[in-house]
Parts: structure tokens; C-alpha cells; sequence
């Protein structure tokens, strides 16, 4: 039987636009393995797969493309709902679409997380997602790193990420964050922080003060 003792299980999270899949890459280049949960999600939702079948039953097929597959654009709209109902109340079926995608995800990620060890059981193997801590699982990693950015900047890259203007940005982030826990929750969770609001460099310099850190705990 392979050990997997030495591998070390890290979780990269964050809240909408705060940059995880730019420090994910920066500890790829330090030598981290890294697999994004969304990228699982996508390769779960393609036609024929059981999780596409359950995702277009519940929620209809206005949310496909001509071609059959998913339009995420769509999905996202019927799952987050509208911002607010006249009498402000939200309508979002986001817990019901999460009850469908994630179990199947997090069996992914733990499949992945084992051929990992199996390949190398030195790695530091970073499972990159937007939910750890919502969908119950953070427990599952030896250390927690949470992204942070400002209010300001996590508007602004959305808007140039959608192509939308900057109200429009708002707008959309205020209405996918109430699915997730804020910055505040996050942060006391972590074992680390990454503030990524200021340039790329000081970012860099950050994640190489964390990799410092996993390689002691690695070795420990």
C-alpha cells in the first residue's frame, strides 16, 4: 500500500475576483500540483455526463447552447436569480444546483488528490475553489489559503473578466456573494492570507513566504 503521508493537502480559496487562479499559477511555478474545482465542474457538466443529466432535469434546457452544451451564462441566471424580488426577498436555487455539482466535484478532487500521492509522495497537491469552507470540506486539506483583495479591485476585475461595465459588476458580485461566506468568515479560517490588492509583485512575494511555510510543515 502506498503512503501518502508526505503529501501535503493544501485548499486555495477566495471570494469572487479576488485572483485564487493568479496565485494558484504562482505556486505552480514554485512546484505545486494544483487542480481548479470550476475546470472539474466543467468536464462534469459536458453532455452525457451524469452531473449534465441532473443539472439540465432540475434546471430546464433554456439553460443549453444550440450545440447541447451547458451555457453557463444562463445557468448562472436562473441559479443565482434576480438580485431582489419586489418585496426584497432574493429567489436563488443555488443550494439545490451546489447539492447536484458538489459531491461529485469533491469526489473528483479527492480521486485526484490520491493519484497525486501516488505519483509523487513529496507533493504539495492545491486543490484551487471558490467553496471549501460552504460546502463543509476544508477539514479534508493540512493548511487553508484564502485570497483577499479589495471591494474596489474585486468589481473592477470582474467587470474586465465579463466584459460589463463597473454597475453592472457590482451588481452581479453582490447577488453571487450571498451564496458565499464573506472575506471576514474566510479569513478566520485560514492558515494563511494572500492579500492581493496590491501589485503582482508584492502577491509574489507573499505566496513564496507561504511556500517557505508548507515546506516546513511538509517536512515536519
Amino acid at each position: 500500500m502506498v503512503s501518502w503521508s508526505r503529501m501535503l493537502k493544501v485548499g486555495l480559496t477566495g471570494g469572487i475576483a479576488a485572483g485564487k487562479s493568479v496565485v494558484g499559477d504562482m505556486f505552480v511555478a514554485l512546484g505545486a500540483h494544483l487542480v481548479q474545482a470550476d475546470r472539474i465542474a466543467h468536464s462534469l457538466m459536458r453532455p452525457g455526463e451524469a452531473v449534465y443529466n441532473e443539472v439540465v432535469r432540475h434546471f430546464g434546457r433554456e439553460i443549453l447552447n444550440p450545440d447541447l452544451s451547458v451555457n453557463r451564462a444562463k445557468l448562472a441566471e436562473v441559479a443565482f436569480g434576480p438580485a431582489a424580488t419586489p418585496e426584497g426577498e432574493r429567489v436563488s436555487r443555488i443550494e439545490e444546483l451546489n447539492r447536484i455539482v458538489h459531491p461529485a466535484v469533491i469526489r473528483s478532487q479527492e480521486e485526484w488528490m490520491q493519484e497525486m500521492g501516488r505519483q509523487d509522495p513529496n507533493a504539495v497537491a492545491m486543490v484551487e475553489a471558490a467553496l471549501i469552507l460552504e460546502a463543509g470540506v476544508a477539514k479534508r486539506f493540512d493548511s487553508l489559503i484564502v485570497v483577499t483583495c479589495s471591494a474596489e479591485q474585486r468589481v473592477a476585475r470582474f467587470a474586465a473578466r465579463q466584459k460589463i461595465d463597473l454597475e453592472a459588476a457590482g451588481k452581479e458580485i453582490t447577488r453571487r456573494m450571498a451564496a458565499q461566506l464573506p472575506d471576514e468568515e474566510k479569513i478566520k479560517a485560514a492558515n494563511y492570507v494572500i492579500d492581493n490588492s496590491g501589485s503582482l509583485e508584492k502577491t509574489r512575494e507573499q505566496v513564496l513566504a507561504v511556500w517557505e511555510e508548507l515546506q516546513l510543515q511538509r517536512g515536519s
